[in-house]
């Protein structure tokens, strides 16, 4: 079991700082101990990743099992594969949060 803190392909990360501050992009290389290459598949496409160091994402518990197979079987994942995930994860926090009011 990978430790929560770890960058692991696939993980879903919030940006702390930057002009993307706020958003959440899923990790689709890890560079070194220090830095990984973030996607959404929206406005930074898997063709383009942003270079991030890792204080600057906030790791979160959720890793996207579809990315990880993908980059595993093809060395690549889609964009519409990174905003699905994506878009599942956000609407479960939005889901949990209405729940826990």
């Amino acid at each position: 079991m990978e430790d929560m803190d770890t960058p692991q392909i696939g993980r879903i990360v919030k940006i702390l700082s930057g002009r993307d501050t706020g958003k959440f992009a899923i990790i689709v290389q890890v560079i070194d101990d220090r830095y990984v290459h973030i996607a959404d598949g929206d406005k930074r496409k898997f063709d383009q990743p942003k270079k991030k160091n890792i204080l600057h994402l906030q790791m979160q518990h959720d890793v996207s099992q579809e990315v990880v197979n993908s980059m595993n079987e093809t060395g690549r994942v889609t964009n519409g594969k990174l905003r699905f995930a994506l878009n599942r994860f956000i609407n479960d926090i939005l889901g949990a949060q209405q729940k826990g009011e």
